[in-house]
């Protein structure tokens, strides 16, 4: 009787993972590509952010301005505390920035699946904010401790646009630094054809260092 064989894991990444892949250099791509196939094969993971999301939101929802935001810090369990208090003041920030309150309604965005060559990448923002104005934007957080890179930036604004119909119907796309309130949105002179050739390149050598850790 021969052995059971497993299904091999099908290379696949998150628009954060493949974020973050293309933010390293050298060896670090293969150890940081490995760490993802082995969280897929366990399928591990947990999200510290999902009730400082969701106050964000109910805050954008119910136009309050950021009282959600400042009453999730005494809520959250208190390991997550200190996290949540390095967060809440430049999301307040970036919330105040918006103009009123009572100008804004959230917005409901959807996941899409971006294939660059043979890799499937989930693009998966955060939420959209409509405007009265009638402008949309669809939103990603960033909540590292770093700012994000260039390249990051460039390849998280360039994979949300490129999906826009699917994501959020004529929504820009926002990528916004938490810790500092930042909002970054594409450069006016980012040429979209070199933005492609090169997150095809990071693509295919993701996929080659994915086939190589199995």
């Amino acid at each position: 009787m021969t052995a059971p064989t497993s299904t091999p894991l099908t290379p696949y990444t998150t628009l954060l993972g493949f974020t973050r892949y293309v933010d390293r250099t050298g060896p670090t791509k293969a150890t940081f590509v490995g760490g993802l196939r082995k969280q897929r094969a366990s399928r591990s993971g947990f999200n510290p952010h999902g009730q400082f999301v969701k106050a964000l939101k109910a805050d954008i929802a119910f136009h309050t301005g950021g009282t959600h935001l400042s009453g999730v810090v005494d809520v959250v369990k208190p390991r997550w505390r200190p996290l949540y208090q390095a967060l809440v003041p430049g999301a307040t920030a970036w919330l105040h920035s918006l103009g009123d309150p009572a100008t804004l309604d959230l917005a409901q965005t959807r996941d899409a699946l971006a294939m660059l060559g043979d890799l499937p990448v989930k693009i998966n923002p955060h939420f959209g904010v409509r405007h009265a104005d009638g402008r949309a934007d669809a939103v990603r957080l960033h909540f590292d401790e770093a700012p994000p890179s260039k390249e990051s930036m460039l390849a998280t604004l360039h994979l949300m646009a490129r999906h826009m119909d699917a994501v959020l119907p004529h929504a820009e796309p926002v990528l916004v630094d938490v810790r500092r309130g930042q909002a970054h949105r594409m450069p006016t002179d980012a040429k979209s054809e070199q933005i492609e050739r090169w997150l095809a390149g990071e693509a295919a050598a993701f996929r080659a260092i994915w086939s190589t850790a199995a």
